[in-house]
């Protein structure tokens, strides 16, 4: 890690505690011992501060950015061989493939904690489309836990846009739902799952920042509930998160009520 940089800074950083690596189970290993292929480890950056000014939210939280080893060995090793070739100018290339992962820790973390695993979602996160509810729920989560006595973690989560398509086929599901199939529908026209995300690398974070004791998880999805369940977390209670219903969006949500989601009939009435 670092090598096309200075392999010195790696070091460094962990001498200093702001470079360190854990296991599933979210608890520290060796940062220079080498990973079973067979097993799973995070790499973990940080705490770094990071002043947010938000509509809703104006604060310094803590930022942890988080990487597969495997990942990253790989785009090590690759970046060595650009290094040797001169090839620096490709280095953007090796790392546009590598999903990073952030950790905003909210104020001082206490007792049962307010939780939102948010998947990345460009169109909505940062376009600030209305054709979803992902930027004003995330927006509406940093206000939530910042205001909330316990505190909490933002965990987001890289590569899972489009419940996990990713964004060329998000694209492309767009289409097909202006023509009249509602978000899954367009999934299955293209051969692709209803939802094909990972909470995995999720759940070692909350093992690692929360452990085992109890949290409250903002989230109307049952499968998140679900997935982190089977990942070992059980002391998880959910918490209805409903932002900005608009008649761009209205549609979505009741296709995801239909799917399941934890949404009432009355949520959507919040827009008219």
């Amino acid at each position: 890690m670092f090598t096309y940089l200075d392999p010195s800074v790696r070091e460094r950083l962990i001498a200093e505690g702001t470079f360190q690596r854990i296991d599933a189970e979210g608890e520290p290993i060796s940062p220079n011992a080498a990973v079973p292929e067979d097993s799973v480890a995070l790499n973990l950056l940080g705490p770094i501060p990071l002043p947010l000014q938000l509509p809703s939210f104006n604060a310094t939280v803590k930022w942890y950015a988080s990487v597969r080893s495997s990942e990253l060995s790989t785009v090590d090793s690759l970046a060595r061989d650009l290094r040797a070739g001169g090839g620096q100018h490709l280095f953007s290339h090796l790392v546009s493939s590598m999903a990073v992962n952030s950790v905003l820790v909210i104020g001082e973390p206490t007792e049962n904690p307010l939780v939102r695993v948010h998947s990345n979602c460009l169109t909505g996160d940062v376009f600030g489309s209305q054709r979803c509810d992902c930027g004003p729920q995330l927006d509406a989560a940093l206000e939530r836990i910042g205001n909330d006595p316990a505190g909490g973690y933002v965990i987001y989560m890289a590569g899972h846009e489009g419940r996990g398509i990713g964004l060329w086929a998000k694209a492309a599901t767009y289409l097909l739902q202006d023509a009249g199939q509602d978000t899954y529908q367009a999934n299955r026209s293209l051969g692709l799952p209803d939802d094909s995300r990972d909470f995995s690398d999720a759940a070692i974070l909350i093992k690692r920042f929360i452990g085992e004791a109890p949290f409250r998880l903002l989230s109307n999805n049952p499968k998140k509930l679900h997935d982190l369940s089977e990942h070992g977390l059980h002391n998880i209670t959910a918490v209805k998160h409903i932002a900005a219903v608009s008649s761009w969006n209205k549609r979505y949500l009741n296709a995801k009520r239909g799917w399941g989601h934890h949404i009432d009939e009355d949520d959507l009435n919040d827009g008219e």
